[in-house]
């Protein structure tokens, strides 16, 4: 089952808790299954990667790692602050997002489900 996730790939979020609160980046992956995200630059974790063939090279590698969705805020383009968002649902059924702090549009979301 998915998880409600309020942020998309490629938006700007702000990271709320943990040990990289107060840093802001950009998202790169969301998993919907599981409710967490990957931010650019934030949560890096080691990991140690064995050779699997004679071309590939082994090391110590420095990778983000996920964070939950519940821990980030998506950032306004345009008051540039962190804001909570709001959806809503355009006549042609198309869903948009918008920042409630300003009252600005951030962008097209999905298509809502007819019934």
């Amino acid at each position: 089952m998915d998880r409600k996730v309020h942020v998309k790939r490629d938006d700007k979020v702000y990271i709320l808790t943990g040990k990289e609160a107060g840093k802001s980046g950009k998202v790169l992956q969301v998993d919907r299954q599981k409710g967490r995200v990957i931010v650019e630059g934030i949560n890096l974790v080691t990991k140690h990667k064995k050779p699997r063939s004679r071309t590939q090279t082994g090391g110590i590698l420095q990778m983000e790692a996920s964070i939950d969705a519940s821990n980030v805020m998506l950032v306004c383009p345009k008051c540039k602050r962190p804001a909570k968002t709001g959806v809503r649902v355009q006549e042609n059924g198309e869903r948009i997002r918008f920042c409630k702090a300003c009252n600005e549009l951030i962008g097209s979301q999905s298509k809502a489900k007819k019934k």
